[in-house]
């Protein structure tokens, strides 16, 4: 594939082989962001992870401090007061099995994150096949199955990201955007691997962060010094 103009005068900015400091990094993706919209920046880590093996595999969410720059729509499921404190805490949607027939007749996806308290987790299981391939489906993993439905919308109007590991051990997020201070950005990447680090199996020997690398949508990688984190 032929890369544009653009990216190829990017990507002259950025040294192939050497791993910067996070400092160096943040300054690089925004100089390096070549498209006409406000880029995201996402953040790779591959990690020393057997993912065939259950306790190597991390899955969970974390709010990042400054956001993800990226407001997301909510769904939530839910009776009662589980429905009514969701409303209040700013959902997009709340229903029961009225909004899953929704989903399921009118093939409806107007939402980008969908939060449920326990006792819908059946109704739910049946919509699983539609669900699932589109990583919508409510997981206690990642908070969006619970009772306190509250504090999960409110979380993910913050900036909560969920994170899951492939089938290689990497771990990809959104980390903001390139209109974010290099400040911000820091503090999401920051926040995020912190978490990473805290999260390793005891039965990881050896290096459990291989490598860490940032990029804004569409533009070049940039490797970051593992050592330039406390941790």
């Amino acid at each position: 594939m032929k890369k544009g103009k653009k990216y190829v005068e990017a990507a002259s900015k950025v040294e192939k082989h050497k791993a910067y400091t996070k400092e160096e990094a943040v300054k690089l993706v925004k100089e390096t962001s070549v498209t006409s919209f406000d880029a995201t920046v996402e953040l790779a880590m591959r990690l020393n992870l057997d993912t065939k093996k259950a306790d190597q595999q991390l899955r969970g969410a974390v709010v990042l401090p400054k956001g993800t720059g990226k407001t997301k729509k909510v769904l939530v499921v839910a009776k009662g007061e589980a429905a009514k404190a969701a409303k209040e805490a700013g959902a997009d949607y709340v229903g029961d099995t009225d909004i899953l027939e929704k989903i399921q007749k009118e093939n409806w996806f107007d939402f980008d994150v969908m939060i449920a308290t326990p006792d819908m987790m059946p109704a739910l299981g049946k919509i699983g096949r539609i669900l699932g391939p589109k990583g919508l489906m409510p997981n206690p993993k990642t908070g969006t199955v619970t009772v306190d439905t509250a504090k999960a919308v409110s979380e993910v109007k913050k900036g909560r990201v969920e994170y899951r590991t492939d089938s290689y051990g990497n771990v990809h997020v959104a980390v903001g955007k390139v209109s974010f201070s290099e400040e911000d950005l820091l503090e999401n990447i920051g926040a995020f691997v912190s978490l990473i680090a805290k999260s390793k199996p005891s039965v990881v020997k050896g290096t459990y962060i291989k490598n860490i690398s940032i990029a804004s949508t569409m533009g070049p990688g940039i490797k970051i010094d593992t050592n330039s984190f406390d941790i």
